[in-house]
């Protein structure tokens, strides 16, 4: 037996209504209480008939009554306003607290389903079943997951602007610039984000050349000798601009190109960059003035500057091509950047509009593509935008991977 299932009996009143205390006094649940996940006993504010009495405090739940003494409740504080002792098997007395025991008092089933979702080996404990659930009750629970998704990223967001005293669109260049460096240079990007701040690009917004000199000089593709014209002219703005503004140079080995698409090298990530800042400026302040996510994709239809089109890296030459930021890589920056600090500064300010765009900017893009995203689709869950993928993503993350069935609406269906 487990804890885990004990508390979901619990909270789900799945137990037996004729129930009574091992002194063999009637018990009857008035309010089962809120779970507490932080110290002290499990559930908080419970209200409980025991006999002729009505109790109000808090409930306490183990395997077996010993383990109150165990985990030396007895001389913590905590427990003091503890008014019942619920456990699967009463083994030993414990004080002066009514103690009851749930074993025999609920549906066996429901254990065996659980102990078979939780020692399965497959991709999720649900994989062969997940398609059962109601549609109903899927699209409730992917909402929720869809929420709890960008109140974990809020957070994130959230430290990044105490770092800046709440400088928003340093908060968006941050975001932006981790997400333009995929899984393969985010940390690279993150770091030259750290060391040339966004406001001394936006000193220089007006002048193209001097926001990639900054940005190329700052992250180590300036060190080099070149023959062509271009480089060079960036190498003579960023001795200039380093010395302004005493910049910061990164080892430029920290870029990795290997095993990448050329449209994803950091060089033409970079000069994609600059001219988003240059033909932008303040974004965030546009971002939030956006009515929907075809405007935010207007924004960011930026393309690199001339060099480029020829080039993948500095002074290779190669055919021809405009290295235009494509529909997928700006779906990835609003779903992973514009939205998460759209939905804080709506939280922030106390204005719930902000929120509902967010949310709506996701259901407006398209469903992302990705391993995790794909299993599901073949477990006969497809998602339909964004918002939906997003919520899969964060159900597999934080429920399917850790086996919390229990607490998974789609979970508690199939195991009744």
């Amino acid at each position: 037996m487990k804890e885990e299932f004990l508390y979901y009996l619990w909270e789900n009143r799945l137990i037996d209504k004729n129930l009574q205390t091992s002194e063999g006094e009637a018990v009857e649940v008035v309010a089962t209480g809120y779970r507490n996940t932080d110290s002290g006993p499990d559930f908080l504010e419970a209200k409980i008939q025991i006999g002729d009495k009505l109790w109000a405090g808090h409930v306490e739940i183990h395997v077996k009554s010993s383990d109150w003494i165990r985990h030396r409740h007895q001389s913590d504080k905590a427990y003091k306003n503890v008014i019942l002792h619920v456990v699967y098997e009463n083994d030993t007395k414990v004080n002066d607290i009514p103690t009851l025991e749930l074993k025999g008092h609920f549906n066996e089933t429901l254990f065996v389903n659980y102990q078979r979702f939780i020692s399965s080996k497959g991709w999720i404990p649900c994989a062969h079943s997940i398609a059962q659930v109601p549609v109903f009750t899927r699209l409730s629970w992917l909402d929720r997951m869809a929420v709890e998704r960008l109140e974990s990223k809020s957070e994130s967001v959230t430290k990044i602007l105490n770092a800046k005293q709440f400088d928003w669109e340093d908060a968006l260049y941050k975001l932006l610039m981790r997400y333009f460096g995929l899984k393969v240079n985010n940390e690279a990007f993150e770091y030259l984000a750290n060391i040339l701040p966004f406001k001394t690009l936006l000193k220089h917004a007006d002048n193209l050349l001097q926001v990639e000199a900054m940005l190329f000089g700052c992250a180590g593709f300036l060190e080099d000798e070149f023959s062509e014209e271009y480089p060079q002219l960036l190498q003579r703005e960023f001795a200039v601009m380093r010395s302004k503004f005493n910049l910061l140079v990164m080892p430029v080995e920290r870029w990795k190109f290997m095993r990448m698409r050329p449209s994803n090298f950091a060089t033409i990530r970079l000069a994609q960059m600059a001219q988003l800042i240059h033909q932008n400026g303040c974004l965030f302040s546009k971002i939030k003035a956006a009515k929907d996510t075809a405007e935010v994709r207007t924004l960011f239809d930026v393309a690199a500057s001339a060099y480029w089109d020829t080039h993948w890296r500095f002074s290779v030459p190669t055919k021809t091509k405009p290295k235009h930021l494509g529909e997928t890589t700006a779906d990835v920056l609003i779903i992973n950047a514009v939205v998460p600090l759209l939905f804080t500064y709506g939280k922030l300010h106390k204005d719930e509009s902000y929120c509902d765009t967010a949310m709506q900017f996701l259901e407006e893009t398209p469903v992302e593509s990705n391993c995790v995203i794909r299993h599901f689709a073949a477990c006969g869950i497809e998602a339909e935008n964004a918002m939906q993928s997003q919520a899969l993503l964060h159900l597999f993350n934080m429920y399917c991977k850790r086996k919390r069935c229990l607490e998974c609406r789609m979970g508690n269906v199939l195991m009744r």
